[in-house]
């Protein structure tokens, strides 16, 4: 198994759960990050087990949001939970899919996280903005596979 530190530093990591913690902020939407160095599976295919794996579908409005990342193999996948499947226009992810791809391609993997961490955050927002009753239900940090 490989660990973040094989994709992010220390302080790269933190600085990605910071923008996590930030994103929630604004929406009861609730947003993780895996990161693998491969996958044998289709990527969509591999996120949606990651998906059921961190049991992002046991939020109480469906509003999951994973960021699937295989780095060696340069895929990415942002998958959505059924409530908010639900309410968003198709392509809703295409900026946030944007977003960190541009800093992919200029080799910052941190970046690229952050900026669609708080791009997806933003997006979120507007469907399911934040309330005082909400309570962060999944963890906030990087899983790595």
């Amino acid at each position: 198994m490989s660990k973040v530190e094989d994709f992010l530093t220390a302080e790269e990591e933190h600085a990605v759960v910071e923008a996590i913690r930030t994103a929630e902020k604004n929406t009861s939407g609730e947003i993780r990050v895996h990161l693998e160095a491969h996958s044998n599976a289709d990527a969509f295919d591999r996120a949606a087990e990651v998906f059921d794996f961190l049991h992002m579908n046991n939020t109480k409005l469906s509003n999951g949001v994973l960021i699937y990342i295989a780095v060696e193999d340069r895929t990415l996948v942002i998958m959505g939970d059924k409530g908010i499947n639900d309410k968003v226009p198709p392509h809703f992810w295409e900026s946030t899919n944007e977003a960190i791809i541009k800093q992919f391609k200029k080799g910052d993997i941190m970046q690229g996280l952050v900026d669609g961490i708080l791009q997806a955050g933003e997006q979120l927002k507007k469907h399911f903005p934040y309330s005082k009753k909400d309570t962060n239900e999944l963890p906030d940090d990087i899983s790595v596979g």
